[in-house]
């Protein structure tokens, strides 16, 4: 009998998220659309432009390699009959001609024909890239350390686990806290319903937010920590293995809220964020990522559904204080503005994902 082709990765939804950010970058920052008079389509008969720099095209390619890499990368896991390079420059050639079109109707973005052939050279390239490590035969070394590592079905938390990082870029309230988001969405909500009638329905909060206590931030620093610990244990398949993820997160964790602060303050600042409450939450999530590993995968996945749960409302009924406010202002005026505001999504929204990925897991069979 032969042996079914389709197999379990994570390029696919690491390919789906990547997708989502160049719609996002292309269409930035999504107001004041007009039409011009022409069909969307018209720059790509339009002459090559005049004026371009080496950025320009480094951006351009650099910004579609990753798409087509991960594109050929999850057709070589999943489906080897299927041409990799060639659906990865089609695929390329269809997001960059819809994105290139919608821009005509975007006041602060300029269309170019130019753009989309640099958009599928750069996913051409990056497929090239998966190709040549598939024929060093580097992805087959990674599927069997994978298979000793990880469950079967691991793509999507280690997808998760991928993204962890990312999200801690964006400052939070609390380090490692992932998820703040009630005062922000109150705000921009009664924002929206200003010189409306529906304000007057909108019930109002009697007392305001208060900021964490002491103890409560040690508390959300060591949950915050815990929780990609927790989302690997369900997948890593010895107990050996999970001391060495664990280890492999909270340093992740460490570097990457380091990096946060460097890029914002300056490297000089990279461990000021280290208050008395967070070095003691980081005790408490080093204790208690050695003491769970000892629990069964169900069991972990189960504490960090709770422990999520318990932080989001924690964060959530507790305000920022001013400190963060100004770090915030830093942030969104500094060098991050790079990303066009990508990076606040993802520290937003990652909880929430992993909110849905636990309870869709969970109430699934087959979990021991």
């Amino acid at each position: 009998m032969r042996k079914p082709t389709w197999r379990k990765t994570t390029a696919w939804p690491l390919f789906w998220l990547y997708a989502v950010l160049i719609g996002y970058a292309s269409l930035y920052p999504f107001d004041n659309w007009r039409f011009q008079g022409l069909v969307s389509w018209a720059f790509l008969t339009a002459p090559w432009p005049r004026y371009w720099t080496g950025f320009d095209v480094f951006s351009n390619v650099l910004g579609y390699a990753p798409l087509g890499f991960l594109l050929a990368l999850a057709v070589h896991r999943s489906r080897r009959q299927w041409p990799a390079v060639t659906m990865a420059a089609l695929v390329a050639a269809a997001l960059s001609l819809v994105m290139e079109s919608l821009q005509m109707f975007l006041p602060v973005r300029v269309p170019s024909n130019l753009d989309w052939v640099l958009n599928v050279g750069g996913a051409w390239a990056g497929a090239l890239v998966a190709r040549g490590l598939a024929w060093a035969g580097l992805l087959e070394r990674w599927s069997r350390f994978r298979d000793r590592w990880f469950e079967a079905e691991a793509s999507g938390a280690l997808a998760l686990l991928a993204l962890w990082p990312m999200a801690l870029l964006f400052p939070a309230p609390v380090p490692f806290g992932l998820g703040h988001v009630f005062e922000r969405v109150e705000t921009t909500w009664i924002e929206w319903l200003q010189d409306t009638p529906w304000l007057d329905w909108w019930p109002v909060r009697v007392a305001e937010l208060q900021p964490l206590l002491p103890l409560t931030e040690t508390l959300c620093v060591a949950v915050g920590l815990l929780l990609p610990c927790l989302l690997a244990y369900g997948v890593v398949r010895r107990r050996p293995q999970r001391w060495v993820v664990a280890g492999a997160c909270l340093a992740m964790g460490l570097l990457a809220s380091a990096l946060s602060a460097a890029l914002t303050y300056g490297p000089v600042h990279a461990w000021g964020w280290i208050s008395p409450e967070v070095f003691m939450g980081l005790v408490w999530a080093l204790v208690g990522a050695v003491v769970l590993s000892l629990c069964p995968p169900r069991l972990c996945w189960v504490l960090a559904l709770a422990a999520l749960v318990l932080q989001l409302s924690l964060l959530n009924s507790a305000s920022a204080d001013v400190y963060f406010s100004l770090t915030l202002q830093t942030w969104e005026q500094g060098r991050f503005i790079r990303f066009h505001g990508l990076i606040q999504w993802v520290g937003w929204l990652w909880p929430y994902a992993l909110l849905v990925y636990l309870v869709r897991r969970l109430s699934s069979p087959g979990l021991s």
